[in-house]
């Protein structure tokens, strides 16, 4: 974890500068097959976070490379739920599983502490993002990973979600509406040439938010469409300044939208009164989601901090990189080679 950022109130934002050219990604059948990060939504997602204890290196490089193996087997008789299991790595653990070199731009999340509200920076090594059609292949999946790496690893967070009616939220708001598709999407998740020895790769941020559901639902439905800056019914922008969709709009210099693939989903436990949000976003350079989030915790000036924070609080958050298939397959001798 890194120093925290804070802000005594909100603090103009410099508009948003990529750090490194993005070039659209090349379509050549050399390039290294990514992990399934641009899959479609699906009803059912198990998100794994776990920490790996000095000794457990080993055992975890072991299981890396079979990760597409297993998958394949637990979900080889419902092809229709198409099981996929996504596994990213966190910056702690990088230099003790594989050595150099590392992703370009791998760091631990920092935290944001602004004048009312703080993205915190908790610990993750190792994250599995895992999604299907039905929530018994996801648990399926997980089961066995966590008894591949039994004694290895310490598990730090574990969330089952799933799709809440027509991909809403548990403040009763569509998610995900902005997502980049096709070559676009690609473009605005994976790493390419200007990180070549990681190309096929991606960034996660993962946040688990939990909210206020009844401050939330004491608020009239116009009153729910100023902090989202849509309508509840039909999901429409209604362009209002300050709103949540406004604050997470990211410009660039030349005023070109800078694009992350999301895949939120709702959890719950309605008798212990949890209701939230487990926030993921896959990205090409992790300075475009890190960017939205100093827009929504640090603030905008004349508009203050993203006004959802009033009613979600952010309990976890850490940042990994996703590599490439093709790097997960090679883990071990990567790992013997270091």
């Amino acid at each position: 974890m890194s120093s925290p950022v804070s802000s005594a109130g909100a603090q103009p934002q410099p508009p948003f500068q990529p750090r490194r050219p993005a070039p659209p990604v090349p379509r050549s059948p050399s390039r290294p097959q990514p992990q399934p990060v641009l899959g479609p939504p699906a009803p059912a997602a198990l998100f794994l976070v776990v920490t790996v204890p000095p000794g457990g290196e080993e055992t975890v490089r072991g299981l890396l490379p079979d990760l597409a193996g297993l998958q394949r087997s637990i979900g080889f008789a419902s092809p229709e739920a198409a099981l996929t299991c996504v596994a990213g790595v966190g910056s702690d653990a990088w230099d003790r599983l594989f050595g150099a070199p590392r992703p370009a731009a791998l760091h631990p999340f920092e935290e944001l502490r602004g004048p009312r509200h703080t993205a915190v920076s908790t610990p993750g090594d190792l994250l599995f993002h895992i999604r299907a059609g039905r929530p018994d292949l996801c648990f399926a999946l997980a089961a066995e990973v966590l008894r591949r790496l039994r004694g290895a690893v310490v598990v730090v967070d574990e969330v089952q979600a799933f799709k809440y009616f027509d991909s809403r939220n548990l403040l009763g708001f569509v998610d995900g509406t902005e997502n980049p598709v096709g070559q676009g999407a690609a473009d605005a998740v994976l790493t390419g040439e200007e990180d070549a020895g990681f190309a096929g790769g991606s960034y996660a941020v993962v946040q688990k938010y939990l909210h206020d559901v009844d401050s939330w639902e004491a608020l009239a439905v116009e009153a729910q469409e100023k902090v989202i800056g849509r309508t509840k019914l039909t999901n429409l922008e209604l362009g209002v300044p300050g709103s949540h969709v406004e604050v997470n709009t990211v410009l660039d210099g030349d005023g070109r939208e800078q694009r992350v693939v999301r895949a939120a989903m709702p959890f719950g436990r309605p008798g212990q009164g949890e209701f939230g949000t487990y926030f993921i976003s896959y990205a090409r350079d992790p300075h475009v989601p890190e960017t939205m989030l100093r827009r929504m915790f640090l603030g905008l000036p004349g508009t203050g901090h993203d006004p959802i924070l009033d009613f979600s609080r952010a309990v976890t958050g850490t940042l990994f990189f996703v590599p490439s298939a093709d790097f997960l397959d090679e883990a071990a001798e990567r790992g013997a080679a270091r």
